[in-house]
C-alpha cells in the first residue's frame, strides 16, 4: 500500500520539521515500528474463524485496522505521533464496505482514511524557534569540524615531513591532532548519515517494515559507536597532553621515550574499555534505529570515564598555572609583567588541555532547559568544533619551532635550486649571509677567521652548504634546561611570550 496525498502528510511533517531534531524523529520512528509489531500480533491473534462478510485487518502504514464487519471503524490516534498524549480521544476513520472491501476514494484506488482528529498543524509551529535553533547548531557543526579538519591534516603533514620535529613532545602533539581529525570526520559523517536516513522514508509497508534492519540502520548505528570512541580517544589525548606535560615540571624522567608507548596505550587503548561495555548495553536495551536516544544509566557508561579525565586534566592545570605563578614571583618579575605572562601562558594552556569542558562538566545538558540550554550547547558546540583548529594554529602554524624549520627548509630549497642568490635575494648580500653561519655553537675563533677570509666571494657550494647547516640548526626541544628556560621566557624585562611560543618552548627540558 502507497502512501499518497494526506497520507503522507503525518511523517512528511515529520520528517522536514525533525530533521534538525533527529532524536525526535528516531524516537517517533522506533515507537512507530513497536506499533506495528504489537498489530501483527494482535491480528493473527484475532483472526474471524467463523464465515461472513468482513474486511481484513492491516496495518496501513499510519494506523492498526482491525478485522472489521461493514460500516465506519474507527481505532484511536497511533501513540507514536509525538503530539498524542496518554488519555487523548481523537480517532481515525475508514469505511468497510459490504462486498468486504476497505473504501476507496472516487476515481482513485487508494483507500479512504480520516485522520483529521488526530492532525496537529500548530505541533510543529510551536517547535519552529527550536527547530531553527538546531540548524544552527548543525551548521556550526559542520563549518567547525571542516575547518579543524583541514587545518589539522596539514599540520600533521608539516610535522611528519620536518624530521628535525620528531620528539617525544611532538609526537604527542601529533596523536592529539590525528584524534582531532578522526572525531571530525566521525561527526561529519554521521550527519551525513542522518541526512540520508532522514530524508530517504519509506513511503510503503513493505518499506517500512524492512527500515529498522536496513544498511542505512547498521550503519548510522556503527557511525555512533565510531563518534563515541574517536570522542573518548580524543578526551584522553588531552589527558595524556596533560599527564606529560606534569612529568615533565614535576617529574626527572631521563628516559620519556620510553614513555611514548603507555601514552599510546591510554590514548588509544582506554576508550575500548568504556565503548564496547556501552555498544553491548545499547544493543541489548536501547536498540533503537540510530541509537540517538540515551537511557541515562546507558549513557554515563561513557559519560563516567570522560567526566573523570576531564577532572583529572583540570587539577593538573590549576597545579601547573601554581607553578608558573610561583616561578613569576619568584624571577620579581614586574606586576603587570608577571599577570599578563600569566594570562598568555593559560591561554595557551587552555585548548591544549581542553580545561573548558570542565565547565560543561558541571552543567551538564539535562540541568538547564529553554534558552539556557540553547547557550550552553551554542557555547560547548563552538568550543569544541573550533578547538581543533585553535590547537593546530597554536601549536603548528604559529609555533616558533616550526616556523624556524620551514623557514630553513625554504631556505635550503632556494639554494639548491636557484644558484644566483642575488636574483632571489635582492636586498640580501651573499657575505652577511655567508657571516651569519660563521656564529654555530662549537667554531672557534680561528676557524671563523679563516672562512672570513674566504666570504667575499662564495662560491655556489658555499652557499648551499649554509642553507644546509641551517636547516640541521633547529634541534626538536633543545633548551638548557627547565629553570633556566623558564626564568628566560616568562621574566624578560617586557614579561611576554612571543606569538610563536608554545607553552612547550616555555618550559620543556633537554632534547628528548
Amino acid at each position: 500500500m502507497v502512501l499518497t496525498g494526506v497520507q503522507r502528510w503525518t511523517l512528511t511533517v515529520l520528517l522536514y520539521s525533525c530533521q534538525a531534531m533527529g532524536s525526535m524523529l528516531d524516537d517517533v520512528i522506533y515507537k512507530r515500528g513497536e506499533y506495528q509489531e504489537n498489530c501483527t500480533r494482535f491480528l493473527k491473534a484475532t483472526f474471524p474463524t467463523g464465515t461472513g462478510i468482513f474486511c481484513n485487518g492491516t496495518f496501513d502504514v499510519f494506523a492498526c485496522w482491525p478485522h472489521s464487519c461493514p460500516g465506519i471503524v474507527s481505532v484511536p490516534c497511533p501513540p507514536y505521533l509525538p503530539w498524542i498524549k496518554e488519555g487523548a480521544t481523537g480517532n481515525v476513520y475508514k469505511e468497510c464496505t459490504v462486498n468486504g472491501t476497505w473504501r476507496t476514494e472516487e476515481n482513485s484506488s487508494t483507500v479512504w482514511r480520516n485522520q483529521s482528529e488526530c492532525e496537529n498543524h500548530y505541533f510543529f509551529k510551536s517547535e519552529e524557534e527550536e527547530v531553527f535553533r538546531q540548524s544552527v547548531l548543525r551548521v556550526l557543526s559542520i563549518v567547525g569540524y571542516s575547518l579543524s579538519f583541514s587545518s589539522l591534516c596539514l599540520a600533521v603533514l608539516i610535522m611528519s615531513l620536518l624530521r628535525k620535529l620528531h620528539c617525544t613532545r611532538n609526537y604527542i602533539h601529533m596523536n592529539l591532532f590525528v584524534s582531532f581529525i578522526f572525531r571530525a570526520t566521525a561527526v561529519i559523517i554521521k550527519e551525513v548519515i542522518l541526512q540520508v536516513a532522514y530524508t530517504d522514508l519509506p513511503r510503503d509497508e513493505i518499506g517500512w517494515s524492512s527500515y529498522t534492519k536496513s544498511t542505512i540502520s547498521f550503519i548510522c548505528k556503527a557511525s555512533k559507536v565510531s563518534l563515541e570512541y574517536f570522542v573518548g580517544c580524543n578526551y584522553f589525548w588531552l589527558l595524556v597532553e596533560a599527564i606529560f606535560l606534569h612529568t615533565l615540571l614535576f617529574t626527572a624522567v631521563l628516559t620519556r621515550k620510553r614513555l611514548l608507548k603507555k601514552y599510546m596505550i591510554i590514548g588509544w587503548g582506554t576508550p575500548l574499555l568504556f565503548v564496547i561495555p556501552w555498544t553491548v548495553a545499547k544493543a541489548l536495551y536501547e536498540n533503537k534505529s540510530c541509537w540517538l536516544n540515551n537511557i541515562r544509566w546507558i549513557w554515563w557508561i561513557i559519560r563516567g570515564p570522560i567526566t573523570l579525565s576531564v577532572i583529572v586534566i583540570f587539577c593538573i592545570f590549576l597545579k601547573i598555572i601554581r607553578l608558573l605563578l610561583s616561578k613569576l614571583k619568584a624571577d620579581q618579575v614586574k606586576f603587570t609583567d608577571y599577570r599578563y605572562s600569566l594570562a598568555r601562558a593559560t591561554l595557551v594552556l587552555i585548548p591544549l588541555l581542553g580545561v573548558h569542558e570542565i565547565v560543561f562538566t558541571l552543567i551538564i545538558d539535562e540541568s538547564v532547559e529553554g534558552s539556557n540550554r540553547y547557550a550552553r550547547n551554542f557555547i560547548h558546540l563552538t568550543l569544541s568544533s573550533f578547538q581543533g583548529l585553535l590547537v593546530a594554529v597554536l601549536y603548528c602554524f604559529a609555533n616558533g619551532e616550526v616556523q624556524a624549520e620551514l623557514k630553513k627548509r625554504w631556505q635550503l630549497f632556494v639554494s639548491s635550486n636557484h644558484f644566483e642568490v642575488h636574483n632571489c635575494f635582492a636586498d640580501i648580500h651573499p657575505k652577511h649571509l655567508w657571516k651569519s653561519s660563521q656564529k654555530r655553537p662549537g667554531q672557534t675563533t680561528e676557524q671563523s677567521e679563516s672562512n672570513e677570509e674566504g666570504s667575499h666571494a662564495p662560491t655556489q657550494g658555499h652557499q648551499l652548504q649554509v642553507a644546509v647547516q641551517s636547516a640541521e640548526d633547529v634541534a626538536c626541544g633543545r633548551s638548557s634546561g627547565l629553570e633556566f628556560y623558564m626564568r628566560k621566557s616568562l621574566s624578560s624585562s617586557d614579561g611576554e611570550i612571543t606569538s610563536g611560543e608554545t607553552m612547550e618552548e616555555i618550559i620543556e627540558e633537554n632534547e628528548f
